[in-house]
């Protein structure tokens, strides 16, 4: 038997179908996720490899061996998306991540440049717009800009009523009207545009299944997934969510502030990586600032050793919320019984949502 990594088999599922590949410092996941319902929508299918369990299917892998489409991930950790050749790349974001693996801004920027140099030469790259990144793909690659409000690709006349969000897509193949996002999340407006984009530079693009698809999309578990809505939302609330990284934590918050304004909003944040927490310190304290209340967890380690002078506390300290706690996860559970929260948010890519059921099962 020959034995490969993930990414060098994705590599080569990459040069024999049509690859779309979604890269990016976060909203990779769920990009990636609504292209793929997007095609297994329509009539072309597709095979995907995601990094994310979709709601809508139960899995992060699809396989349709007729399909000539193939959705992917691309992971930039350990410099993964190197082995794949697209079709059509997207990059939704390059905010310095995964700073163990490459050291600086700098070598993580080169590193998404080195990304776009892989694109077939008949292909497409479409790239949010104000990155840092100066992209260097190949002779004969078309390259689009998408964001939520301008570029290429872009959303207009956004309608918010009742919890939903209604939004007309602009593309350069003409306008899809009346869209209803199926996860009603702000910033799930540009993720719908980032994942549409993908489709329309290939022969899949069909603007029906689009607007069907975007609205029956469940959405991904452990992005943004609700897992208590008492009252149809006038209740208690608990929204569980994967953001690890100091500017996903920032939108996240934001978003459930934007569906529930008003509303008093406790953050339980369980911290990713020693290495990650150290480098990044000051940004999470200023991104949880901006919660009502804030139950923040020790360190979840993954992959690695302890760093001394590294924990929790050196974000905890710079938190300006005055309603702040600092506790193990063991304390999760009985802290949030006592504390009466009205709209629960867990964030974190370790075990926090392991507590879910039991924080459910313990409420008054």
């Amino acid at each position: 038997f020959e034995v490969l990594k993930r990414a060098a088999v994705l590599g080569l599922i990459t040069r024999n179908s049509r690859s779309l590949c979604f890269a990016g410092t976060h909203g990779k996941t769920t990009t990636s996720s609504m292209a793929a319902h997007i095609l297994k929508s329509g009539s072309f299918g597709c095979n995907a490899f995601l990094g994310g369990e979709m709601l809508n299917y139960g899995t992060n892998f699809l396989l349709a061996p007729q399909s000539a489409y193939s959705v992917i991930e691309a992971d930039e950790f350990d410099r993964s998306f190197h082995h794949l050749t697209p079709s059509v790349a997207v990059i939704t974001a390059t905010d310095p991540d995964h700073l163990d693996i490459y050291g600086t801004e700098e070598a993580y920027l080169e590193s998404f440049a080195r990304f776009t140099e892989l694109i077939r030469p008949d292909g497409a790259l479409i790239i949010h717009e104000n990155l840092k990144l100066k992209p260097r793909p190949q002779d004969g690659v078309r390259v689009y800009t998408y964001s939520r409000d301008s570029g290429d690709f872009h959303a207009g006349y956004v309608r918010r009523a009742n919890g939903t969000i209604t939004f007309d897509l602009i593309t350069p193949r003409g306008i899809i009207r009346n869209i209803n996002l199926g996860v009603p999340v702000e910033v799930n407006i540009e993720n719908a545009v980032a994942a549409a984009a993908a489709i329309c530079l290939t022969d899949a693009w069909e603007p029906e299944v689009v607007r069907e698809a975007i609205s029956s999309y469940r959405g991904t578990k452990r992005r943004f997934e609700t897992h208590l809505k008492e009252d149809n939302g006038a209740g208690r609330v608990i929204i569980d969510d994967y953001a690890h990284h100091p500017e996903e934590v920032r939108k996240s918050i934001e978003s459930v502030k934007a569906i529930y304004p008003g509303r008093k909003l406790t953050v339980a944040f369980q911290p990713h990586l020693y290495s990650r927490t150290r480098d990044f310190a000051p940004e999470f304290a200023d991104a949880l600032s901006g919660a009502d209340s804030l139950v923040l967890l020790d360190i979840y380690p993954a992959r690695e050793e302890p760093i001394e002078g590294v924990s929790s506390e050196i974000i905890f300290d710079k938190v300006r919320c005055e309603d702040k706690i600092l506790i193990n996860k063991e304390k999760l559970v009985e802290t949030l019984k006592n504390r009466n929260f009205d709209i629960l948010l867990t964030l974190g890519a370790g075990d926090i949502n392991t507590f879910i059921p039991a924080i459910i099962e313990n409420l008054d």
